[in-house]
């Protein structure tokens, strides 16, 4: 990376022999970027594992998760089974070279997702619960026998699969690449698991123990009144694990059953047996995806104890409130009391038990929680590197939130996810996908991400369908470590010093879990799923747009809060000012108990709109009602100092309550980073001397100006991890004593503030000042393609900058790949300190060299570096290397009608409708050649770098 800091840049740094500029923090394999690395088929070899580690090393990557997925067609007698004795001499060769390159390894516990395989026996799958319902009147007894008979379902990917010619159990088929099986459920009677029986008179009869083997019940209804039998039945659901390689396909496994996951990873200990795996850092989970199927896991063997155990009352006794058919509010209070239990189970069973496990093989899990039938909050905080993904910044605060309350160091991201369709993601966009999961609180990014794919293999070699196609065959691989060496600088910051949020927002699950739905589970993910339409969803929203920071928290955490005075800590040792409760309806008594105890020791707790009004569920509810009309009988409000603000005193703390947010939180001493009004984002730590700002300028519009931060400073360093750039940024005090600091982002830019509380020197950091008009460089332009394919175009000269599909005929048309410009100019006038070279339009990356030394690598969407004068002569050379992207080379490949989509199971879909083929996959051939190349218009504009004026 040092290279990088050419003379030119030294310049531009204003670095001296008497003044040393701010440092970088050190970057490491864990500040570096990881990937998602698919091992398709897992045909791997030692040699090329070698070869493709070592350019991943290459390109600044810092570590890869290995992820076995389906294979390659024409790989086959390359394939080697998950976990076999072939396959861990595999990980074991990875593991060895992977430290030797300074590489880390994670590795997914599935092949594929979610968790399940051959070894899953079906009494360990997930399963289902279905019920029927009989009615007999007083007197009489069921004619009919007490059974269900499941009905068959068989969907496999991209093809009809005949139920008739599978094997049962699923595991035992054979050629389990070419079914790609989704589910399975085969026609046969379900086993009961409970028979109750209720009349018009409110009695409740357990009737269970009197069905026989044949389903005859043994009862005569009792006289006098007419009663509804209600029987469960237990199913497997039938989901299969998706995207599964080979020796990986088979069932889920019962993520609610202790069981069903110990012996799921007493497997991996009997594969691990031998084998050094301890430099494996964590074991990760790819979401939980068990219900994107028909119906949904939503029961265990063990249920009916457990739901005894935790809610304190038997739900057979209340089966006709679970499937909505009792009273309105007896139904909502026994499906979120079922609702509870269930994220208990999945809590406790699952990502408890297999962070447990982890632990004997000194490892950490890193759990994608997101989609789960639970308060995911809780999930991840039982994780130890919470990992989200999307776009959507609060469903990515669902992550950092837990990892902050719960003193997680890290949040890792699935970062640019299908971030466009096939071939047309470019590093420009990358970036900003990056750069929304840091604004979100994560720091530590995973690139999805990264096919093996052996060097011998025909371009473009192996892929992933959902994918951004991160590998050495991909045009943008020459400039990717640019991105790698950003990433890397942003995330040396945000991995250091700790989470500086000042709000935390309760998050009102019970309120979620008594919405009743078309089915039993509730799936959480982020504000979408799960909570849209309830008061939350805007209040997150309010709070992000204003520029409040602010973490969500469970009830499980509220609990777990502690203060001294009028400043929240968490359980993890995160400092907040406040409590909010977005207008909640229902609130576990114990949460309602922790918040009030907190206000009588000097907490200021926010409620927006009302006070709660209930407690949820069904268990002991008069008790539990009563204690909660209590402890809200001690609020005594009245008018506070702020108009639609009330307030009651509680001990040496308040409780506030009112409609407008904003209001609440100027009365609760909340302070907005006002910077959010100016179009900025941000995030913020803090550390022992002040706090760090990563900032990005999402508009389309360069930032200059001055932003005022809420945070006390005397002095700020300004770090631009693109550039590299560093000094001591320009600051100067508000009149109520708060700091200034001026600011200077293009579209698309990110800096990093390190402010200080005292005082700290060094030199300035370069601004620039645009000194006069800009001048064209008008070449002519020497194009020469250097890399890439299907073949070279031939060597010009042009004197207008256009697309290369424009200059260089067909080849240029379907060239992906790398060519250089070359034009010669003269000293551009002016007396400035130097010039700003703006290459205007770049399709799509491209690196800068000024009289044959490199000046940076610019990945847009703004393409200007700037060039002092004394690194310019009389008659100087520019050369700029442009790569654009796969899309030309497949776009040509489409054409002719090569075959490149080679994959079992999803053979690559299109993400975006208007490329789907006749086939239903993705095609390119209605595209027309993207536009490639440097494109300008090409200028130099005289400019000074330095301080501005106070």
């Amino acid at each position: 990376m040092k290279r990088l800091l050419a003379p030119l840049f030294l310049a531009t740094l204003g670095l001296t022999a008497q003044a040393q500029a701010p440092k970088w923090p050190a970057i490491t394999q864990q500040t570096k970027p990881w990937t998602r690395w698919w091992w398709e088929g897992s045909a791997v070899n030692k040699a090329d594992l070698t070869t493709v580690l070592t350019e991943y090393q290459k390109a600044n990557l810092g570590g890869l998760e290995i992820t076995t997925i389906y294979g390659v067609k024409g790989a086959e007698s390359q394939f080697i089974d998950f976990l076999s004795p072939k396959w861990m001499d595999m990980l074991s060769h990875t593991l060895t070279e992977a430290g030797r390159l300074g590489l880390g390894i994670d590795m997914a516990q599935a092949s594929g997702w979610p968790f399940g395989g051959p070894w899953v026996a079906p009494a360990d799958a997930s399963k289902y619960v279905t019920y029927k319902t009989y009615e007999v009147k007083g007197g009489a007894s069921l004619s009919e026998p007490v059974s269900f008979m499941q009905k068959p379902i068989a969907t496999a990917i991209g093809h009809k699969v005949d139920i008739k010619q599978l094997a049962d159990p699923v595991a035992k088929n054979k050629n389990m690449q070419t079914l790609a099986l989704e589910q399975v459920r085969f026609e046969k009677p379900l086993p009961l698991q409970a028979l109750m029986a209720y009349s018009d008179k409110g009695e409740k009869l357990d009737l269970t123990s009197k069905v026989g083997a044949d389903g005859k019940l043994a009862w005569t209804a009792p006289a006098g009144a007419s009663w509804t039998l209600y029987a469960l039945f237990q199913g497997g659901h039938g989901k299969q694990v998706e995207r599964a390689g080979p020796g990986g396909e088979g069932d889920v496994i019962d993520h609610f059953s202790k069981t069903a996951t110990d012996h799921y990873l007493a497997y991996f200990d009997q594969a691990f047996k031998g084998h050094d795996v301890k430099p494996i850092r964590a074991f990760f989970n790819d979401s939980y995806e068990v219900d994107d199927a028909q119906g949904e896991a939503n029961w265990t063997p063990e249920l009916f104890a457990e739901f005894q155990k935790r809610r304190g009352y038997d739900l057979r006794q209340h089966l006709p409130a679970l499937f909505n058919k009792a009273s309105e509010d007896e139904n909502q209070r026994v499906l979120t009391d079922y609702r509870q239990t269930i994220s208990e189970l999945l809590l406790e069973n699952y990502t408890q038990t297999w962070g447990a496990w982890a632990k004997t093989h000194d490892a950490l899990i890193r759990n994608q929680a997101h989609g789960s039938p639970a308060n995911i909050l809780d999930l991840y905080a039982a994780t130890d590197i919470p990992e989200t993904e999307g776009e959507d910044l609060t469903r990515i605060k669902f992550a950092s939130s837990a990892a902050h309350v719960t003193g997680k160091p890290l949040t890792s991201a699935e970062t640019a996810t299908w971030e466009n369709d096939h071939f047309l993601s470019k590093l420009s966009d990358v970036k900003k996908a990056i750069d929304r999961m840091l604004l979100g609180g994560v720091n530590h990014v995973f690139y999805h991400g990264t096919a093996y794919s052996p060097p011998s293999a025909k371009w473009p070699g192996w892929l992933f369908y959902a994918a951004v196609e991160f590998n050495p065959q991909n045009p943008f691989w020459t400039d990717f470590g640019k991105l790698n060496q950003y990433t890397a600088r942003a995330q040396s910051f945000l991995q250091a010093g700790q989470p500086s949020n000042d709000v935390l927002l309760y998050l009102p699950i019970s309120d979620a879990y008594t919405r009743p739905g078309k089915v039993l589970l509730q799936h959480f993910d982020g504000i979408e799923h799960g909570f849209k339409g309830l008061p939350i969803e805007a209040t997150s929203e309010l709070l992000l747009s204003k520029g409040y920071g602010y973490d969500f928290i469970s009830d499980k955490q509220v609990q777990a809060v502690k203060n001294t005075g009028n400043t929240l800590t968490t359980s993890g040792g995160a400092v907040y000012q406040t409590l909010l409760v977005p207008d909640a309806h229902l609130m576990p008594l114990p949460t309602l108990e922790s918040l009030l105890k907190l206000a009588q020791n000097g907490a200021t707790i926010l409620l927006q709109n009302q006070l709660p009004a209930d407690v949820p569920g069904l268990g002991n509810l008069e008790n539990r009602r009563s204690n909660f009309r209590k402890l809200l009988a001690q609020l005594k409000f009245k008018a506070a100092a702020q108009a639609g603000v009330q307030q009651a005193s509680l001990g040496k703390g308040r409780v506030l309550l009112g409609n407008d947010v904003p209001q609440l939180l100027a009365q609760a001493g909340v302070r907005r980073e006002t910077l959010a009004d100016q179009g900025l984002q941000f995030t913020r730590r803090s550390h022992a001397q002040g706090h760090y700002y990563f900032l990005a300028n999402w508009t389309e519009k360069p930032f200059t100006g001055w932003i005022t931060l809420q945070t006390p400073a005397k002095a700020a360093a300004f770090y631009n991890p693109m550039t590299e750039q560093t000094g001591m940024a320009r600051i100067r005090a508000t009149a109520n004593g708060l700091p200034e600091i001026y600011v200077q982002l293009n579209p698309g830019e990110t800096c990093i503030l390190d402010t200080n509380e005292g005082e700290r020197t060094g030199p300035a950091y370069p601004y620039l000042t645009v000194a006069a008009a800009p001048q064209p460089l008008t070449g002519p332009w020497d194009l020469n393609f250097i890399s890439g394919g299907p073949e070279l175009p031939a060597r010009l000269q042009t004197k207008e900058l256009t697309s290369w599909t424009t200059l260089a005929g067909d080849a240029g048309r379907k060239f992906s790949g790398t060519a250089t410009y070359s034009t010669t100019f003269p000293l551009p006038q002016g007396s400035a300190d130097g010039f700003l070279l703006d290459l205007g339009r770049v399709a799509q990356s491209a690196r800068v060299q000024v009289n044959g030394q490199p000046a940076t690598t610019l990945l847009g969407p703004v393409y200007q570096v700037y060039v002092p004068k004394y690194q310019l002569k009389a008659s100087n050379t520019l050369t700029v290397t442009v790569s654009n992207l796969m899309a030309n080379r497949i776009e040509d490949l489409d054409r002719n009608h090569v075959d490149w989509k080679i994959f079992y199971n999803t053979n690559m879909p299109a993400k975006l409708k208007e490329n789907r083929g006749a086939d239903g996959l993705f095609t390119t051939e209605n595209w027309k050649p993207l536009e490639s190349g440097l494109l300008g218009p090409v200028t130099l504009t005289p400019a000074s770098t330095g301080a501005p004026a106070q």
